[in-house]
C-alpha cells in the first residue's frame, strides 16, 4: 500500500514542478492540467487531463499510477465516425477503447487515452467515465449540443 502511495505522491511531485499553466483558458496554445482522484466502492481511480490546443490526452489510473493501455481517437469524415486505435498494450484487452471513442463524441476534438482499469470491471470503467466527462464539462472542454437535438 505505501508503494502505491508513493508513486501517486511522485507523480504528484513531479507534474507540480512543471511549468505549464493550469488556470488560463483564454490561452489555446497553452497547455491546461488537471489531476484528481475520485473514492468508488473501496477504489481509487486517479485521473489526469491534457488539455492542448486541439486535442485531449487523459489518464485514469485505478488504484496506483501505473499507465495502462493507451489509445488514440479521432473523429474521421466523411461521416462523423471516430477511429480508434490501441496504440500500446495488448490487442485483447479493449477497456477503454470505448471510453476514448466517445470522449471524442463528446469533445469533437482528438483523444489520447491511457486506461489502467482491470480487465471485466464494466461498473468500474463506467463509472471512471462518468467521472471524466463529468470534470470535463465543468472544465468547459466538450462541445455544447446543437439546440433541438433530442440526443
Amino acid at each position: 500500500m505505501a508503494g502505491r502511495e508513493l508513486d501517486i505522491e511522485t507523480m504528484n511531485k513531479a507534474l507540480s514542478s512543471t511549468q505549464i499553466s493550469e488556470d488560463d483558458k483564454d490561452n489555446e496554445d497553452g497547455v491546461q492540467i488537471t489531476c484528481f482522484s475520485e473514492a468508488v466502492n473501496d477504489v481509487t481511480l486517479h485521473f489526469q487531463i491534457m488539455r492542448l490546443a486541439k486535442q485531449i490526452y487523459a489518464w485514469i489510473g485505478c488504484n496506483s499510477a501505473k499507465f495502462g493501455h493507451l489509445y488514440a481517437a479521432a473523429p474521421t469524415k466523411p461521416n462523423n465516425a471516430v477511429s480508434v486505435s490501441c496504440v500500446l498494450g495488448g490487442a485483447s484487452d479493449n477497456t477503454g477503447s470505448a471510453i476514448a471513442r466517445r470522449l471524442v463524441l463528446k469533445t469533437g476534438l482528438n483523444v489520447i487515452l491511457a486506461c489502467n482499469i482491470p480487465k471485466n470491471t464494466p461498473m468500474l470503467e463506467a463509472d471512471a467515465e462518468k467521472i471524466l466527462v463529468q470534470k470535463l464539462i465543468s472544465l468547459g472542454y466538450t462541445r455544447q449540443k446543437p439546440r433541438g437535438s433530442s440526443s
